[in-house]
């Protein structure tokens, strides 16, 4: 295990700045994910991590160490890549154990630990074929597996389970969280997909156009977004950001008549998540409209009114139906969370 800090760290690829002024310090021991869309700066401030990208100014220091100048193979560090970067002509069992092989583990032991490992990612059946006769997810698994093999002081992951399916995933998912717990290695996972990021993560980086624009637990950034960015990223379905303006302790919008503890503004927007509205039959409800879609997720159904171009959606209960068009009205559930942000800088109010 190791303590990771980014200290002013910047990359610039001539005259496109990739990373801005990162300054990162991520706990021995952590699971930190770095999140955003793509081409925020989250790949590149990994790789700068494993010395795979140079660094154009700033300090990298891993366990109290400076390292920019360290070759990766210097850094205790282990990767998985999203595209495998297995050996064609080597087994399973020979990838998984080539680092151990590199090390001069003797192979008895290799062989020991490279069983031990692949029973962990349900590999142990697939051992003698070669990666040309796995399918993408088992030769993701096989990735897994090399690099956790080597117990290292920390894991890399860029986007590691985009080629799982669906299921795989899932499981995946549930075994990376136990091996963190188990081995206790500092990790930095790279990914778009907030849902691995919420149900992995110690702490999340969500990133925007090279910089880190809030750092903090999965549940913090989901109940406390701190600007329209992250509240419009996190979430599936995402928060419902609708413009209005507020006057006299109310938000009015195209179909949402809200009371707010707030001061008179224009120009606001007010977020609230699905899960946090509910249907109502009250004829003086805050929030109504025609009934544009219905989507049943098993659990619930995802409800959405639209009203003079202002689109909202609902978790509503999954035996709910209705004719498209109909008219309903929707409430804040008890205890639901109201945000309000300003428009123009996007940055959220707190009153």
């Amino acid at each position: 295990m190791a303590e990771v800090r980014l200290v002013d760290i910047e990359k610039r690829y001539g005259a496109f700045h990739a990373v801005k002024k990162q300054n990162l310090t991520i706990e021995e021991g952590e699971f930190l994910v770095l999140l955003g869309p793509s081409g925020c700066g989250k790949t590149t401030t990994m790789r700068m991590i494993a010395g795979l990208e140079d660094i154009t100014s700033g300090d990298l220091m891993i366990a109290g160490q400076r390292v920019n100048d360290k070759p990766p193979k210097d850094r205790d560090i282990a990767m998985v890549f999203q595209n495998y970067g297995l050996y064609p002509h080597m087994s399973v069992e020979q990838n998984i154990g080539y680092p151990l092989k590199l090390r001069g583990v003797d192979k008895a032991t290799r062989t020991k630990q490279v069983r031990e490992t692949a029973e962990k990612v349900e590999l142990e059946a697939l051992l003698k074929r070669r990666p040309s006769e796995l399918s993408g997810g088992q030769r993701q698994r096989v990735a897994l597996a090399r690099a956790i093999v080597r117990t290292p002081k920390i894991f890399l992951m860029d986007e590691p389970l985009s080629n799982l399916d669906a299921k795989l995933r899932v499981s995946m998912r549930a075994e990376l969280k136990h091996l963190h717990h188990e081995l206790g290695v500092t990790t930095v996972f790279v990914t778009h997909d907030q849902m691995e990021a919420m149900t992995l993560a110690t702490r999340v980086a969500v990133m925007r156009d090279g910089q880190i624009v809030q750092l903090d637990t999965p549940k913090k950034i989901y109940s406390e977004p701190v600007n329209l960015f992250v509240a419009g990223f996190i979430g599936s379905p995402s928060m419902n950001l609708i413009e209005g303006a507020i006057a006299g302790g109310q938000f009015t919008a195209p179909g949402v008549q809200m009371p707010v503890d707030a001061p008179d503004r224009a120009d606001v927007v007010l977020g609230i998540r699905p899960e946090d509205l509910e249907l109502t039959q009250s004829t003086d409800a805050p929030i109504s409209g025609a009934l544009y879609a219905l989507e049943l997720t098993g659990d619930s159904t995802l409800v959405t009114l639209r009203e003079k171009g202002t689109s909202i959606c609902a978790r509503g209960p999954a035996e709910f139906e209705a004719a498209i068009n109909t008219r309903c009205m929707l409430a804040p559930k008890p205890g639901g969370r109201v945000h309000l942000f300003d428009k123009t800088s996007g940055e959220r109010l707190d009153f």
